[in-house]
């Protein structure tokens, strides 16, 4: 029996960047939208994949997303996940305030809200979670973990807080010597949510090690990739005694540097090819095979979890690989069950072989409007 895709029904989005009013349907298999760079189709996909993370994918603040001019922006979709929704989002730029609601009901924790829309995003510039720097990797695990695992999203919210507050503690100490006992308050909540943190990260990687491998190979990668976490804090013992233990062992350096320097935040996602470190070795393929790998690894994480297939948000993700690793993508991504997918590319040509049945539709200026096959 197959499962159950999420199917965006139809959206209304109002200033949000450059689409000054869109009112679009979507077949339930998905859609194609054609444009040339700059005429809107990411700002479509980051539009739509808000509902998931509530926040640009392209990481701008709120108030840098609102059409010049204009007040604020309002994104409304109509969706099917474990039933028909109806999930909105605004945000006001005078008062900066941003308000969330489900069926018409406003929740009062944007928490609450987060992952209401099971999709994943697939564009180029996902080869930096492979040649960017460590931070890269890390905002990755903790996307995928927090939403997929409540407990995960509590933890990270509790050790950013606690770490933000340590920081704080630590430059002050700095000034003055003696008040270092608000340093110390804050280590037992960092140690805490910090060891389900390593804790919950190492068990994903362990547990999907073996498919970024195969997806690897899958796709036409050489050699053997691998996928490991590295971290301080996974080994024998107690992770937040671990940690607790380098807090304390760390204070006076921490306090000459004005940061924390032990955690989860130091950690890094390993990624290798044939025992060479694909950041740094890894030619252009080889990097854009792995991205893409995590980014199914993504998509199986959110299946498991929601019991859906989640939405596929394709920001012409296939523009510099060849037409045989292409293909390749889009069998494994067919053969696990393909979702509802968006499809944005600059011209008809660009449409995979694979993908020429969506149907389609034309972005100009922000403007969208579908087209007759």
């Amino acid at each position: 029996m197959s499962t159950p895709r999420v199917w965006l029904r139809h959206a209304v989005i109002r200033d949000f960047r450059n689409l000054d009013s869109v009112d679009l349907d979507f077949p339930e298999a998905g859609l194609a939208v054609i444009g040339e760079n700059g005429q809107g189709k990411t700002n479509l996909l980051d539009a739509i994949y808000y509902l998931q993370v509530l926040r640009s994918v392209r990481g701008a603040r709120d108030q840098d997303v609102v059409r010049f001019g204009v007040r604020g922006f309002h994104i409304a979709l109509s969706v099917r996940t474990d039933g028909d929704h109806e999930l909105g989002v605004g945000f006001d730029l005078a008062g900066k305030r941003k308000r969330v609601t489900r069926d018409g009901v406003a929740l009062p924790r944007l928490s609450d809200a987060f992952g209401g829309l099971p999709a994943v995003m697939f564009s180029p510039r996902d080869i930096q979670l492979i040649a960017g720097a460590p931070g890269e990797r890390r905002r990755y695990l903790d996307l995928v973990l927090a939403l997929t695992s409540r407990r995960y999203l509590v933890a990270l919210q509790r050790y950013r807080s606690a770490l933000l507050q340590r920081n704080a503690a630590l430059r002050h100490a700095a000034r003055h010597p003696e008040a270092d006992d608000a340093i110390v308050a804050w280590e037992p909540a960092l140690a805490e949510s910090g060891a389900v943190i390593a804790c919950e990260r190492a068990r994903w990687v362990g547990e999907y090690a073996a498919e970024f491998a195969r997806i690897c190979v899958a796709i036409g990668e050489e050699g053997e990739p691998r996928m490991s976490y590295q971290s301080s804090l996974i080994r024998e013992g107690d992770a937040g005694e671990l940690l607790a233990a380098a807090l304390e062992r760390q204070r006076p350096h921490d306090i000459r540097r004005g940061m924390t320097h032990s955690g989860p935040h130091r950690d890094d996602l390993h990624l290798t090819l044939s025992g060479r470190e694909l950041r740094a070795f890894g030619s252009a393929g080889q990097q854009r095979t792995a991205a893409i790998a995590l980014r199914m690894l993504e998509v199986a994480t959110l299946r498991v979890s929601c019991g859906l297939e989640p939405m596929m948000l394709l920001d012409d993700p296939f523009a510099e690989l060849d037409v045989r690793r292409s293909a390749r993508i889009l069998e494994l991504l067919g053969n696990a069950g393909l979702g509802q997918t968006i499809l944005a590319v600059p011209r008809d040509t660009d449409i995979p072989p694979e993908l020429l049945w969506l149907e389609r539709a034309s972005i100009r200026a922000g403007a969208i409007k579908r087209v007759d096959q």
